[in-house]
């Protein structure tokens, strides 16, 4: 490993590499990025720029290939997600990739196997599960502080306006609009915090068939009912239309869980407190989340610094390196990446048929380590 530590490709240099993975590898004490590819030479020159990493390249194959590199984190559009996890497992390199990990549930699923396979270390870039908030309630959840499981709703809703949202836009480069993009993280909520769906419903709607002057192909707006496994109910929704909610951090990003005894309530915005509702009570408690919740246990970071709707982000990327390093199971795994690639394909199907759709959850499949 260089320098003793371990060597990390970045392959997508864009926002989201910029402002979660570089920084989040830079902060850990273990990793270092050594190599950056993107398609996009000015994207290549920013990311070299920001992090003095001079190994930069435009085809993947030749950064990944390194001695140097000993794990690869993806954060390219989505279609090519699957290409590159394969090859890089094929080289024995571990993997993390940014969401949804494929077009569509046989690609997740290739990938997930493909890692087990190989006995490299994989995960799916799930980033809001490292809120402290949803790290706090998924702990109260698991204690059975709300009681009996009632309901789970979770909106993300925000105003994108009519503006080029680029490969986003296209069926062929993302495999669908917002149910993938946004709503995936929050199906994620709804599996750590109350488990497995039975069933789902869905229905989506494109308001803009072109773009700035660019097709579109794909869901401005989602919203999605399901049932879960223990008797819980479900509603998703999820929106660019929303207008003067603005973007980001900003916009409307809740969840809530709903149990016999209280009631959890999660806000994006304020990601270091939540709301607890309990029988009688008009509007809950804000409580302050536990200090031993606010960053991930590998992370180094100082809880007490920088924007906490953005500090959070860096402790993926811990996780991924730490995992690397104790050479245990990634969380969330690419597995985690497909739970939520059977609700996005189950929520496509029921659109097109105006029906519920039932849920069956891939298995891994055995591995022999002869």
């Amino acid at each position: 490993m260089t320098e003793s530590k371990i060597g990390i490709a970045l392959i997508g240099c864009g926002g989201i590499a910029l402002a979660n993975h570089i920084p989040g590898v830079t902060l850990t004490n273990y990793a270092k990025i050594v190599a950056l590819c993107d398609a996009n030479e000015a994207a290549l020159q920013r990311a070299s720029a920001q992090t003095g990493v001079t190994v930069i390249s435009t085809h993947y194959k030749e950064v990944i290939a390194r001695d140097d590199v000993h794990g690869v984190i993806i954060a390219t559009p989505n279609f090519l997600h699957r290409e590159i996890a394969l090859y890089a497992i094929s080289l024995g390199k571990h993997v993390m990739s940014e969401k949804p990990l494929g077009l569509n549930l046989d690609e997740t699923v290739q990938m997930a196997r493909a890692a087990d396979a190989a006995n490299i270390r994989h995960m799916t870039a799930f980033t809001y599960r490292f809120v402290p908030a949803m790290r706090y309630m998924a702990h109260l959840v698991g204690t059975g502080f709300i009681g009996t499981p009632y309901h789970f709703r979770a909106q993300r809703l925000q105003d994108w306006g009519t503006r080029n949202i680029g490969w986003r836009q296209v069926k062929a480069l993302a495999g669908s609009g917002e149910i993938g993009d946004m709503l995936s993280h929050r199906i994620d909520f709804g599996h750590i915090l109350l488990g497995d769906l039975s069933r789902v419903v869905s229905a989506s709607k494109r308001w803009h068939d072109v773009r700035d002057g660019a097709p579109n192909d794909l869901e401005d707006w989602v919203a999605l009912l399901g049932d879960f496994a223990n008797g819980a109910t479900g509603v998703w929704e999820s929106s660019k239309q929303v207008t003067g909610f603005g973007e980001g951090g900003a916009s409307r990003d809740i969840a809530e869980v709903n149990g016999s005894e209280a009631s959890l309530i999660y806000e994006l915005g304020t990601p270091n407190t939540v709301r607890i509702g309990r029988a009688g009570a008009a509007h809950g408690e804000v409580v302050p989340v536990p200090e031993a919740f606010l960053k991930h246990p590998a992370s180094p970071r100082n809880v007490h610094e920088g924007n906490p709707v953005q500090t959070f982000r860096w402790d993926q990327d811990a996780e991924f390196v730490d995992a690397i390093l104790n050479e245990r199971a990634c969380t969330p795994s690419f597995w985690d990446g497909v739970r939520a690639q059977t609700i996005i394909d189950a929520a496509l199907d029921s659109n097109d048929e105006r029906a519920w759709v039932p849920v069956a959850y891939p298995s891994p499949a055995p591995v022999r380590r002869d």
